[in-house]
């Protein structure tokens, strides 16, 4: 089904789109993984048991625990890739398959290459995790189909012209976020420049490219964005074609998204989206707002989201709690029922007042536990700290360009308590003591703790954080002794 159908589908329809696409997966593809198979017979669960949306709930829930490789398994995520065999594909493959397989066999073709056309892992990503061993997640060649089915979608989704010409500027990696604009607009055939980021063609040549391939499009992390979009009013750019800019990799507060707006009138772009993506390497896409004001919009025949609480039950619409994520249309790698850690205001079924689309929506404020539970929670007078707050707060001050928080001990002493610096390049000509005085009262206010404050230059900062070395910019730094 084309996707300007699929998105335009009444509820009742797109349920019973879902309901028989959870049949035919759980039936005949989820049993080709060994982890599920071990999981269903530890629950003393059918995979025939599961089919439609209530059986779901049957199923216990995987998290990144379950998936992510350890120095003593490190082939930990294997277990979640569809490996059949003739053994499997006999109990589990659906009469049709069989059939022609039978037919191949027959016929002397070689059935195998089509088998591993659905089933083998041709093309991989990886998680970004900071203290985690980097998880695989593999693509079949069938996956590569279907990544670009929804990457064309994502970018249908924001309406992106069919003459607009793109800059690519996400980190050249094996990661989603710059192979989702490639298979994007490739697929859809734009003019890009698939410029591998600050790290491969560097910074000042996309500044360039930006300004004379008049760009209608740029992608990019919202951090790298800020810095070269900061470099182009400096040196009075004309950056007036820009229309969308879309943001992947990290969360887009609304004072980042506030400075990057005020940013953009300095280069001639006075009526840009700023749209931004959600996505999960364990889900194998993103989402994207069709505007400003919406959530994601989702994918109902390629996954299923549901939310819960902090019990595991699922919470009626629109209602905040954890957002959990099951595959449904993909190979290779699959995930059921996944925690993603992810904290939602809610799912929405609600046609979406801009666009029209009908498909669930993710709501756009999404807090990330992942952010924090990377490093170790810290006390400070008995109060957990919730780092997540750190960065709404700072990019939402308005004269602070660039900012790094450190955790670390009191004179590097193991058994000292945990001190916190925030280091912090301000905007030109502005009274530093004033805006310590800001930045700790807000920082106060919302986490309960008063860090001690360090000016250091742009430049200074910007290295510490690797701006344009490294796949994420490190906000936050925690140099406590493990153990």
């Amino acid at each position: 089904m084309d996707w300007l159908t699929l998105s335009h589908l009444a509820r009742t329809e797109i349920e019973a789109l879902q309901n028989r696409a959870i049949k035919k997966f759980f039936h005949h593809e989820l049993p080709y993984s060994s982890f599920f198979r071990e999981l269903f017979e530890k629950h003393k669960l059918k995979f025939t048991d599961i089919n439609n949306l209530e059986d779901l709930q049957k199923i216990p829930f995987t998290s990144k625990t379950d998936l992510a490789p350890t120095a003593e398994d490190p082939g930990k995520s294997r277990r979640f890739i569809l490996q059949p065999d003739e053994k499997l594909i006999k109990k589990f493959a659906p009469k049709t398959k069989l059939l022609k397989i039978l037919g191949q066999k027959i016929a002397g073709l070689d059935y195998k290459k089509n088998l591993e056309w659905e089933y083998k892992p041709v093309h991989l990503h990886f998680t970004t995790g900071r203290s985690a061993l980097p998880t695989a997640v593999g693509y079949t060649s069938r996956d590569l189909v279907t990544i670009k089915k929804t990457a064309r979608r994502l970018f249908q989704t924001m309406g992106i012209p069919s003459d607009a010409v793109v800059v690519n500027s996400f980190p050249y990696a094996p990661h989603l976020a710059f192979w989702l604009t490639y298979f994007a607009t490739s697929s859809l055939q734009l003019t890009t420049l698939q410029s591998g980021g600050g790290k491969i063609l560097g910074t000042p040549k996309i500044i360039d490219a930006i300004e004379k391939l008049k760009a209608k499009v740029v992608t990019s992390i919202p951090g790298y964005f800020y810095h070269i979009l900061r470099e182009a009013v400096a040196q009075k750019r004309n950056w007036s074609g820009l229309e969308f800019v879309v943001f992947g990799g990290e969360r887009v507060s609304e004072g980042l998204r506030g400075k990057v707006k005020e940013l953009l009138k300095e280069v001639g772009a006075f009526n840009t989206k700023i749209l931004a993506t959600y996505a999960m390497t364990e889900g194998k896409t993103a989402w994207v707002q069709c505007s400003e004001e919406t959530g994601y919009h989702t994918y109902p025949d390629m996954e299923i989201f549901e939310v819960v609480d902090e019990n595991g039950n699922r919470v009626p619409e629109n209602t905040p709690g954890e957002l959990v994520y099951t595959s449904l249309n993909w190979r290779g790698t699959v995930m059921v029922r996944y925690r993603t850690g992810d904290m939602i205001q809610g799912l929405s079924w609600k046609t979406c007042p801009h666009c029209g689309r009908t498909v669930p929506q993710i709501s756009k404020d999404i807090q990330r536990k992942c952010d924090f539970k990377e490093f170790r929670l810290t006390k400070v007078k008995g109060e957990l700290v919730n780092l997540n707050a750190f960065y709404p707060v700072l990019s939402g001050i308005k004269d602070v360009d660039e900012w790094q928080l450190e955790i670390s001990k009191v004179n590097n002493d193991p058994y000292e308590v945990d001190e916190m610096v925030l280091y912090i390049a301000s905007k030109p000509k502005v009274d530093f003591e004033a805006l310590s005085r800001d930045i700790n009262r807000k920082v106060l206010s919302e986490t309960g703790i008063t860090p001690k404050i360090v000016q250091k230059n742009l430049n200074e900062v910007l290295q510490m954080i690797g701006m344009e070395s490294e796949l994420k910019e490190k906000r936050i730094v925690d140099k406590r002794p493990k153990g």
